[in-house]
């Protein structure tokens, strides 16, 4: 419940702030709003850490779990504002606490699927796909470490690391385009 709401306040927000924008810019900053990246960085915030109980196992987590863990917490009281305060207040909450970070997430380049803009140049120059292949992966299972590598035919476009296989594919397509001059 809590993540539709966050959608429709989020997309509502947006669409009478950009109205002139792209449908698919407004599409990729509103899932940089939403995405759990967003949500646990403003449960961590407004300080949900100290409200959860969690097993031990959950506790020693500090990686993309317990990112998870937050976003889904965020996800929950605005739910849980909406049922007990209505839409109005659920629509203040996100507005105070979410939408403000449009700025920051615009200028960090946090909004733009690196993936799709680089599939789209690669199919306009080259004609084909581009692959990803995981190059190496490392550390314990609660804080894994993934390196991917983007090929477009046998050639290696770029390479990326991050805490998931889709954060480093992310950041093996932002390599690649940058490497070709296309971002």
């Amino acid at each position: 419940l809590g993540d539709a709401v966050l959608e429709l306040v989020v997309t509502d927000f947006l669409y009478k702030r950009f109205h002139d924008s792209d449908e698919g810019d407004m599409t990729s900053l509103r899932s940089a709003l939403v995405n759990a990246d967003t949500c646990s960085q403003v449960a961590q915030t407004l300080g949900a850490n100290e409200f959860l109980l969690l097993s031990k196992g959950e506790a020693k987590d500090t990686g993309r779990a317990r990112q998870y863990i937050l976003a889904n917490t965020l996800e929950a009281v605005i739910g849980a504002i909406y049922l007990d305060q209505g839409y109005e207040i659920a629509k203040n909450f996100i507005l105070t606490h979410i939408t403000p970070l449009t700025e920051e997430i615009i200028k960090g380049g946090a909004w733009i699927d690196s993936k799709s803009l680089l599939q789209e140049k690669v199919q306009e120059h080259v004609g084909i796909t581009p692959v990803y292949k995981s190059a190496r992966e490392s550390g314990p299972d609660h804080d894994k470490h993934f390196v991917v590598r983007v090929y477009v035919g046998n050639e290696i476009y770029g390479e990326g690391e991050g805490k998931s296989k889709q954060d480093a594919e992310q950041e093996a397509a932002r390599s690649a385009l940058e490497s070709k001059g296309w971002k």
